[in-house]
């Protein structure tokens, strides 16, 4: 049962990484390509638009961590996806059309889940070491 959920769990976290790298990797493309930021983009933002990016690519880089140290990679995917939470609100209240609000409400769910079973593989892991 627990190999089964370890296996769930980091094939998971695979595919969010990779999915992250390829975001990452997209964005990053055009400016090692010319050496111009993208001519597309849209100026004037607020900077809070930065934040979900870069919490959501450490929470990736937090679940490869959990490979090695379950318990602390799950927590600590868990407390940035949790601090993630306010921004949202803030930034796009529940008051908007919540059909446009599920991706980035869902997408916390989408990193939540496979550090709750990195956790709870990392406690099965030191309950059989007693």
């Amino acid at each position: 049962m627990v190999k089964r959920m370890r296996l769930i769990a980091r094939l998971w976290s695979g595919i969010i990484a990779a999915i992250c790298l390829f975001i990452l990797f997209g964005y990053n493309g055009n400016f090692f390509a010319s050496g111009q930021p993208d001519p597309y983009a849209v100026g004037n933002y607020p900077p809070i638009e930065n934040i979900p990016p870069f919490f959501n690519l450490l929470s990736a880089f937090l679940l490869v961590i959990a490979w090695k140290w379950e318990y602390l990679g799950g927590i600590v995917t868990i407390l940035i996806q949790l601090c993630l939470i306010p921004v949202y609100l803030i930034h796009w209240p529940l008051t908007e059309n919540i059909l446009y609000l599920i991706v980035p409400y869902g997408l916390s769910l989408f990193f939540i889940i496979p550090a709750v079973l990195f956790i709870l593989c990392g406690r099965h892991s030191k309950r059989q070491l007693r």
